[in-house]
């Protein structure tokens, strides 16, 4: 049940990029609604995994996966719509392909993607609930405001509007750097982690 959560919110994002392309204003402002139950979905699926206890190495990898293809193609899309820098998702995908590829070499060692961080510093800034639930919420409202703003454009531009997307640009600017702090310990940690790889990796091969 919780994986079909995961892979539900694959085809309403589907339906959120389509609606703020060619959805009118009006639906375009309800569209931020759709936004922000796409976020939801992501607390949810993790809720019911706990409940059902079908937590699990698949859910996890499945849950960051839909994760980063939601953050990737909604930072596109509004930079596609002039919202906000193109500069944001450049420096989204750069630190994710990064990051992501790091991790993903925490398998190898037995470790989980946040148990890789070896100083405290670094799974402070990565791993902490205070650095996550910030990250989160700031996506999540850089995300619903950016959406939004492109409905009150239609409806009622001028100061209303402009005050929503000021806002959402700030909250974009803050998530992407916030990305960047968070994604900076993995990196500067990485040359110790890997260091070892390849003998690690015979080591499992002959086992």
């Amino acid at each position: 049940m919780a994986n079909t959560i995961t892979l539900a919110r694959i085809p309403l994002l589907i339906v959120i990029v389509i609606l703020l392309y060619v959805g009118s204003p009006t639906v375009q402002l309800i569209t931020a609604g759709l936004v922000l139950v796409l976020i939801l979905l992501d607390s949810l699926d993790g809720i019911v995994a706990r409940h059902r206890q079908e937590v699990g190495l698949l859910g996890s990898k499945l849950d960051i996966a839909v994760d980063r293809i939601i953050e990737l193609v909604l930072w596109v899309v509004y930079a596609h719509l002039n919202l906000i820098s193109v500069a944001i998702p450049i420096i989204v995908i750069i630190r994710g392909g990064l990051v992501d590829t790091i991790r993903g070499f925490s398998l190898v060692y037995g470790e989980t993607s946040f148990g890789m961080m070896r100083t405290k510093w670094g799974r402070r800034l990565v791993a902490s609930s205070f650095m996550r639930t910030t990250y989160g919420l700031s996506k999540a409202i850089a995300f619903t405001t950016l959406a939004a703003t492109l409905g009150l454009q239609g409806l009622w531009p001028g100061q209303g509007a402009d005050a929503v997307w000021t806002v959402a640009v700030v909250m974009s600017w803050i998530a992407a750097a916030l990305c960047i702090i968070r994604g900076a310990p993995v990196l500067l940690e990485a040359p110790s982690f890997l260091k070892d790889l390849d003998t690690k990796v015979e080591q499992q091969s002959t086992q």
